[in-house]
């Protein structure tokens, strides 16, 4: 299972879940007259296994139902009705109606859990032409990378962006690098593994590490990686380090080498939260990292067993 979250400043809406389950028939949840107003929940959009209805039929219905103006957060849950497909047609029918939708702040693109596909599965497409139309956004969260494509953006009112995946493709992760991105405050990198896609390497974050691009980012996440020693190497000398205040290196496989390489750089007693769940460290080594950073939040919660003959994995790949 992999949950994730929007911005901080949505986590309080409540989500309501739209689907069309039956032919000529509406969810009871779903598209009724007693849905609340457009702006007071985060709307998601679900197209159910086997349904006799597809995600166009859905955005329709969407559209009729509901105030577009007025919508703040829309998450796309699955958009296949057998078979996967590529979200690409689904994006297309979103981007296409982008002009109504002025107020749209945070957009969810494949919020999908391992109970209707698995991460590795998803079939992906290009994401640029979403940033492109909206401007207004300031919060997007993609999940997947299977066929994921980003090409450099710019893009001024974007505060969040977050990519979810068991394998993220190198061309998207220099992508993310090469973007005008004024405004971002939260990035967060799943890498994943070669076996699913992921083949970035330690030199395609290299301008996100040296920060020029990101003026505003407090909060870096480099994270599920197979090469976490190396990025916990770069970050312990990266110029973007002393203007963050939180710092997440977790989900991957990082061990004493690592970590090692991390304390023994630039200070790091100016971060509020180290996230390293999910790691390889032996006691004594986590040991030493809580007592080198007295007064920040780490976590160290999730120790994986560090045996010579057993393989390390990351949190999430398939």
């Amino acid at each position: 299972m992999f949950i994730t979250k929007l911005g901080d400043h949505f986590l309080q809406l409540p989500v309501v879940n739209l689907s069309l389950r039956e032919p000529g028939r509406h969810d009871r949840r779903g598209l009724t007259d007693e849905l609340p107003a457009a702006d007071a929940v985060a709307w998601r959009l679900s197209v159910g296994y086997g349904s006799k209805h597809g995600f166009d039929e859905l955005w329709s219905a969407f559209l009729d139902a509901v105030d577009p103006a007025a919508v703040r957060v829309l998450l796309i849950g699955p958009w296949w009705v057998r078979d996967y497909v590529p979200v690409r047609e689904t994006l297309e029918r979103v981007v296409a109606d982008a002009d109504r939708f002025p107020a749209l702040e945070a957009l969810f693109i494949a919020d999908v859990t391992s109970e209707d596909c698995e991460i590795s599965w998803l079939e992906m497409s290009d994401v640029t032409p979403v940033l492109k139309a909206f401007p207004q956004l300031t919060d997007l969260v993609v999940r997947g990378g299977n066929g994921l494509v980003l090409n450099p953006v710019q893009h001024g009112r974007l505060t969040t962006l977050r990519f979810e995946s068991g394998g993220l493709p190198d061309d998207v992760v220099r992508a993310v690098a090469a973007s005008e991105l004024p405004a971002l405050e939260r990035l967060e990198l799943w890498f994943g593994v070669d076996e699913y896609g992921g083949d970035a390497t330690i030199d395609d974050i290299a301008p996100i590490l040296a920060g020029t691009r990101l003026p505003s980012l407090r909060h870096l996440g480099l994270e599920n990686s197979e090469f976490q020693d190396e990025i916990a190497a770069a970050v312990a000398h990266a110029p973007v380090v002393p203007r963050l205040e939180s710092l997440s290196l977790a989900m991957g496989v990082l061990s004493d080498e690592g970590a090692a390489a991390l304390l023994e750089g630039q200070p790091l007693t100016h971060l509020k939260s180290l996230d390293l769940h999910h790691h390889y460290l032996t006691d004594a080594m986590q040991e030493r990292v809580r007592q080198a950073l007295p007064g920040v939040d780490v976590d160290l919660s999730e120790a994986e067993e560090d045996d010579e003959d057993e393989w390390r994995y990351v949190a999430v790949a398939e």
